[in-house]
C-alpha cells in the first residue's frame, strides 16, 4: 500500500538535516568497527608493553648483583614486614621493597626474628629471603662467658659450627699478646659484647676480632701500668678480673671482691673461690659440694694457694677496672646477703660466719 504525504508537506530535499530521516549505512558501521578494532589493538599493545616492562623490571630486582659490601640490618622487636623492606632498601640490599613482597608472595614469606642480619648490598631476592629465613647473624657474648660457651652459641648461627671456633683456639690459629707460654687458653682474653658474624666468616676470623676487641679494652684500661702498680703481671690482673666477674657479678661488689683477692694473696691464704672450682668442672654456677672441694686440680683454690693458672671467664670492662683499682679495705671474706645481689664483706672468720647466718635468715644462704 502506498503512503501519500499531505499536499503541503515539504519534500525530503526541502527538509533540513535535523529533519532528515535516520538512514542506516553499512559503510559507516564498518568504519566504527575498524576504529574499535584499532583502538583495542592499540590498548592491547600498551598493556602488553607494560607487562613486558614489569617482567623485565621484576627480573632485574630478583637477580640484582653483583653483591656489594657487607651491611648489617637490624630488625627490631615488634617490627612489621613493610618496615623490614624499608630497612633493606635503605641499606641498598634490595632496590625495591615491592619486588621483595611480590617475590615472597610467590615463594612464601619467611618467619623473621628480631636481631642483626649480615647481608650484602645488591643481593638477589632469593639470597635475601634465604638469609632472613635462616635467622639473625648476631652473636652475643656476655661477660662471664668462656670459649666453650661462646662456641656453643656460635653453633646456633646459620651456617656456623662451634667445633670450628674451639679448634681455632686449641690450634692457636689466633694468639693473644697476653697469653702465657704453653697455656694456649684464650679464656679471659676475648672481648665480650655483640658481634655480627657474616655467613661466610670463618671461626678464626671471629676469634681474631674478639681478641682485638679485648686488646683495645685492655689498652683503654691501662692494663700494663695498672698491673705494675699492684705488683702483678698484666696476665695475673686479668685472672683476678675473671674471678671478680664470677664472684662479684654486680657493680657494687666488684672493687671489694678484687680487694679480698689481693688481701688473701698478700697473706698467703688460699683464695677459696667456688668459681674456680666450678671452672675446672666446666660448670657455670650451682652448689659446690665437699666432693667438689676435694678435686685436686690447679683451679681448686681451696687446695692450692695463689691464683689459678688462667682466667676463668671473659671479664667485663667494669671487672677489669675493679681488678686494676680495688677498693680500699682489709676484708678477707664476703658472702651474698641480699636478693638484690649485695654482698657483705668482713675482716674475720667470726664476722663472716655471722654474715652467713644473716644470709640464711633471708633465704639467700
Amino acid at each position: 500500500m502506498s503512503q501519500h504525504l499531505p499536499p503541503d508537506a515539504p519534500s525530503p530535499e526541502e527538509r533540513g538535516p535535523e529533519e532528515t530521516d535516520d538512514v542506516w549505512s553499512p559503510h559507516e558501521d564498518g568504519r566504527w568497527r575498524r576504529v574499535a578494532i584499532l583502538a583495542g589493538l592499540g590498548l592491547g599493545a600498551v598493556v602488553i608493553g607494560l607487562i613486558g616492562y614489569a617482567v623485565v623490571w621484576y627480573e632485574q630486582q630478583v637477580h640484582a648483583g653483583p653483591p656489594g659490601p657487607q651491611v648489617v640490618v637490624e630488625v627490631p622487636e615488634g617490627f612489621s614486614a613493610n618496615s623490614v623492606g624499608v630497612e633493606l632498601v635503605r641499606h641498598h640490599v634490595v632496590t625495591s621493597s615491592l619486588a621483595l613482597r611480590i617475590y615472597d608472595f610467590f615463594h612464601g614469606t619467611p618467619v623473621i626474628r628480631a636481631g642483626g642480619y649480615a647481608l650484602r648490598a645488591h643481593e638477589s631476592l632469593a639470597s635475601v629471603r634465604s638469609a632472613l629465613a635462616a635467622g639473625p647473624n648476631e652473636l652475643v657474648v656476655p661477660p662471664g662467658f668462656t670459649v666453650s660457651e661462646t662456641a656453643a652459641r656460635f653453633s646456633e648461627l646459620p651456617g656456623h659450627d662451634g667445633a670450628a671456633l674451639a679448634a681455632a683456639v686449641e690450634q692457636r690459629q689466633v694468639v693473644s699478646p697476653l697469653e702465657q707460654p704453653g697455656e694456649g687458653n684464650l679464656d679471659g682474653l676475648l672481648g665480650t659484647g655483640d658481634y655480627i658474624v657474616g655467613r661466610t666468616q670463618s671461626a678464626a676470623s671471629l676469634v681474631s676480632e674478639m681478641a682485638s676487641r679485648f686488646d683495645g679494652e685492655a689498652a683503654a684500661a691501662k692494663l700494663d701500668s695498672g698491673a705494675a702498680a699492684l705488683g702483678v703481671t698484666p696476665y695475673q690482673a686479668v685472672v683476678v678480673a675473671s674471678i671478680v666477674q664470677k664472684e662479684g657479678v654486680y657493680p657494687q661488689n666488684l672493687a671489694k671482691v678484687a680487694r679480698v683477692v689481693y688481701n688473701r694473696l698478700a697473706k698467703n691464704m688460699p683464695l677459696q673461690m667456688d668459681s674456680t672450682v666450678l671452672y675446672s668442672e666446666h660448670r657455670d654456677g650451682g652448689p659446690v659440694t665437699s666432693a667438689d672441694l676435694a678435686l685436686d686440680t690447679p683451679y681448686n683454690t681451696y687446695l692450692h694457694k695463689g691464683l689459678p693458672p688462667t682466667p676463668i671467664c671473659f671479664p667485663s670492662a667494669a671487672s677489669l677496672d675493679a681488678a686494676l683499682h680495688p677498693a680500699a679495705g682489709s676484708w678477707l671474706y664476703f658472702v651474698l646477703v641480699s636478693r638484690d645481689g649485695t654482698e657483705a664483706f668482713s675482716d674475720t672468720l667470726a664476722q663472716q660466719q655471722a654474715n652467713e647466718q644473716l644470709a640464711k635468715s633471708r633465704g639467700v644462704g
